[in-house]
Order: structure tokens, then C-alpha cells, then sequence
């Protein structure tokens, strides 16, 4: 058996991609609906993901920002599950060209940056173009980050694991809630399928 890629050789810039999911206005940012969990992720994740991008991008790795939203009508989405139904019921407005439905201002997107938006679905992989898009850069590495390690942090990594991609997660640049099941989901499930790391690791590799 050979020995595990170290986390530089992991994360080489041109095949790497940071993908940030759900971080939007309406989710982690002001007015967010889930109230605990927005201020779950700007206690930690939200400030490392300040310090994080800007390190990537100069790198030269690509940032691609995944959005959920959701027409006023509710047209395309879910109604399958108690959480689309609990997330329509809160009123937070996560339409397209909304500020619930933007990304952050504090996290971009730069010019360089792709945002991908979906209206279904629990993930990004399967509600919008994301394998095809980081296929067509040559990205092999997921960064994974954002919200919510409950449920689309988790969707993601399966995901991206189950089409062949390496994936990476900074566990304090990922949320969930309450936050000691957030870390027993990261310890008990993701970390069998993607490497677990920090902010600070992946600054360091890129610098």
C-alpha cells in the first residue's frame, strides 16, 4: 500500500478547487431564517473562510461558491422532506438576485471566483453543474466548506468521494448544529472519507 499524499500534495494549487456552500446572506448572514446555526458558523468558520479564500485564490486555486435558493413561488424546489418544508415556513427570502440568495460581500465573489446556484436537492454535486464545471478546470481536489455539516456539508463530501474526487474539509472553516454534533459527524463520519484539516494547514500549504 503506498503511503497517503501528504496535505501540500493533496491541495496543488491548479487541480484544487475551494468550494463554499450555502454561504449567503440568507443563510449565515444577516436575517438568516436558521438563526442558530448562522451564528454557529460566523463564530468560526465565516471569519476562516475571510482569512482562507484570499490565500487560495493567490495560489491559484479556484473558489466556486454554491447557493441554495428558492423561487417566492416555490417553483423547482423540494417538498420531500421536513427541512425543505421547515425552510420554506421560515420566510427567508433566498431568491435569485436577492441579498438572502447572494453570497456573502465579505467572501466575494471575486472575478475570478464561479458561483453556482441550485433550486433542489440537499447539495450541491447533484443541484447543479459542479462536477462538470471543476472537471472542465482539472480539479481533482475538493476543499469543502460552509454550511451545514447536518446535512449538505455531509452530501457534499459522499458526493464528491463517490465520483473519484480527493476531498478535503478544514473542520473550522465547516458549521453545524449544535456544534458537539457537528464535530461527532465530522470525527465519525467524514473523516473515514475525506482528510480533516485546518485553516491554518491549508495557509500554510499554500504559502
Amino acid at each position: 500500500m503506498s503511503p497517503a499524499p501528504s496535505l501540500a500534495e493533496l491541495v496543488q494549487p491548479r487541480h484544487t478547487a475551494v468550494v463554499t456552500q450555502e454561504c449567503q446572506q440568507g443563510v449565515v448572514g444577516p436575517g438568516a431564517g436558521l438563526r442558530l446555526l448562522a451564528e454557529e458558523a460566523q463564530r468560526e468558520a465565516v471569519p476562516n473562510l475571510v482569512r482562507l479564500l484570499p490565500v487560495a485564490r493567490a495560489a491559484g486555486s479556484f473558489v466556486v461558491h454554491c447557493l441554495a435558493h428558492r423561487r417566492p413561488d416555490g417553483l423547482g424546489s423540494n417538498h420531500n422532506a421536513r427541512l425543505f418544508a421547515g425552510a420554506a415556513g421560515l420566510g427567508t427570502d433566498l431568491s435569485p438576485g436577492s441579498p438572502g440568495g447572494s453570497v456573502l460581500p465579505e467572501l466575494g465573489p471575486e472575478p475570478s471566483d464561479l458561483v453556482l446556484a441550485r433550486l433542489h436537492g440537499v447539495g450541491p454535486m447533484g443541484g447543479t453543474d459542479l462536477d462538470a464545471v471543476l472537471r472542465n478546470l482539472g480539479v481533482t481536489t475538493i476543499v469543502a466548506t460552509g454550511v451545514s455539516v447536518n446535512v449538505a456539508i455531509t452530501n457534499l463530501v459522499m458526493d464528491a468521494v463517490n465520483k473519484g474526487y480527493q476531498v478535503v474539509v478544514p473542520r473550522d472553516a465547516v458549521a453545524g448544529f449544535p456544534r458537539d454534533y457537528a464535530d461527532a459527524v465530522l470525527d465519525g463520519t467524514i473523516a473515514l472519507l475525506a482528510t480533516i484539516t485546518s485553516t491554518d494547514a491549508l495557509i500554510d500549504a499554500w504559502s
